[in-house]
C-alpha cells in the first residue's frame, strides 16, 4: 500500500503563504501520481524483489481527501519463507547502524501506540485495538494457517530495539510490538521525498 503524505516536502514548498496542504488536493494529487509511478517503477524496472509478471493497482481516498492505493505484483519466482526477512521487516532498527531508517520508523511506522496510552484513539473499539496491536513477540517470520505472514518481531529481552516515547503526560517504552511491517529500500525513497534518482538509476 501506498497513502499520500500532506507533509512531504515537494507539497510543502508549493504552498502559498497561509495554505495548509488540505487546501491544494491538485497539488496532492499530482504528488501522489508522480510518486506512484515512480513507486511501481522500483518494482517493475529495478526489480528490488526480483522480476514480475504483472501487476495491479487501485487508487481510493480517505476520509481527509488523501489518495491511497493498493498494488499487487506477480513475480517470476515465488519468495519463499526464508527470504522474507530480506524484503519485509517489523522491527525498529538499530539507530547506530541505520540512524535514518530509524528515525523513519519511529516517525511513520509506529502504530498508535494506542490502547491505555491513547483510549481514544481511532482504532479502538470495545477496549481493544481493531487493528490487533500490540503484536506478539516472535524470534522468526512463519505463515498462519491462513497463509498470512507473522513477522519476526523480538522482544528487546531477544536483541529487539525500543525507544522512549512522551506525549503530554504519558509516557512509554515503544518496542517491536508496535510496528507496521515495512520495506526498508522503498520506505526511504518515499516517506519523506521522491528519491527520482534511485528509482531511475
Amino acid at each position: 500500500t501506498m497513502t499520500a503524505n500532506p507533509n512531504w516536502e515537494e507539497i510543502r514548498r508549493e504552498l502559498f503563504i497561509g495554505q495548509e496542504s488540505s487546501d491544494r488536493s491538485d497539488l496532492i494529487s499530482r504528488v501522489f501520481k508522480l510518486k506512484l509511478q515512480c513507486f511501481i517503477d522500483c518494482i517493475t524496472k529495478k526489480e528490488i524483489f526480483g522480476k514480475h509478471k504483472a501487476f495491479m493497482y487501485v487508487i481510493e481516498y480517505q476520509k481527509r481527501g488523501l489518495p491511497h492505493a493498493h498494488c499487487l505484483f506477480w513475480l517470476e519466482n515465488p519468495v519463499h519463507l526464508s527470504d522474507a526477512d530480506k524484503f519485509v521487516s517489523a522491527e525498529i532498527p538499530d539507530p547506530q547502524l541505520d540512524p535514518e531508517l530509524f528515525g523513519l520508523v519511529t516517525t511513520h511506522m509506529i502504530h498508535g501506540p494506542c490502547g491505555p496510552f491513547k483510549p481514544t484513539s481511532p482504532c479502538m473499539k470495545d477496549f481493544k485495538c481493531t487493528k490487533r496491536f500490540p503484536k506478539k513477540y516472535i524470534s522468526e517470520t512463519k505463515i498462519d494457517g491462513d497463509s498470512y505472514p507473522i513477522y519476526k518481531r523480538r522482544s528487546p529481552e531477544q536483541g529487539g530495539q525500543s525507544y522512549q516515547l512522551t506525549r503530554g503526560d504519558k509516557t512509554m517504552i515503544v518496542t517491536n510490538e508496535w510496528v507496521v511491517p515495512y520495506n526498508p529500500i522503498l520506505l526511504k525513497a518515499f516517506k519523506c521525498h521522491i528519491n527520482v534518482e534511485m528509482c531511475n538509476s
